[in-house]
């Protein structure tokens, strides 16, 4: 991903240049662990709506993504079966683990509403710019265009989380919060090693 596409999304670090290679040849592990990636992120929407049900728009805006990622989690669980793969064990996400262990601890459940909506859509950009990469780089045809609609798809939803905490907190606190967040990520990028059968 260029630079510029990176200012898009926001995000400080690009991935490492290995993160990509490893991939390559660690197909089935990705497409494993996009399939828990994609179930994660609907189980962690639905969360945000039993908690925050009484946030004006949240569920309407929430629950047709929930919809989605669960189809996306079919969709790359039927591209598993298709190419022979096994769905395997889900593993621990250390990216995202490292992101929830830095939301500071004495928050208030407004607090943590915001910072819930910032690691969403930290989230949902480095997997937009992971997904590029793929699509860009893999060199099966099919695949680069199966990853080219996660990237579209995981873009608009960066969007819509940075949108719901405008919403909420206001453009200003929005922007302030997600700079701390973006710098956050930043140093936690430098210190963790790329694994390529992780989409993070």
């Amino acid at each position: 991903m260029s630079t510029a596409d990176n200012a898009i999304l926001g995000l400080k670090m690009a991935t490492d240049p290995r993160w990509t290679n490893l991939a390559a040849i660690s197909l089935e592990f990705i497409l494993s662990d996009h399939a828990y990636c994609e179930q994660k992120a609907a189980t962690q929407f639905i969360s945000i709506i039993q908690k925050y049900s009484h946030m004006p728009g949240l569920v309407e805006t929430l629950a047709p993504v929930v919809t989605e990622e669960w189809g996306h989690f079919r969709l790359v669980h039927a591209e598993i079966t298709k190419r022979g793969f096994q769905l395997g064990p889900q593993r621990k996400d250390e990216y995202v683990n490292a992101l929830l262990e830095l939301v500071p601890k004495h928050s208030s459940p407004q607090e943590k509403l915001l910072h819930k909506l910032m690691i969403c859509a930290l989230i949902e950009a480095r997997s937009c710019e992971r997904f590029r990469l793929l699509a860009e780089q893999l060199e099966d045809e099919k695949l680069r265009k199966f990853y080219h609609k996660f990237m579209v798809s995981e873009a608009g939803h960066y969007r819509l989380f940075i949108d719901l905490a405008a919403r909420y907190f206001g453009e200003d606190q929005t922007r302030k919060n997600w700079a701390e967040w973006l710098a956050k990520e930043a140093e936690l990028m430098q210190g963790l090693v790329p694994r390529g059968d992780r989409i993070h």
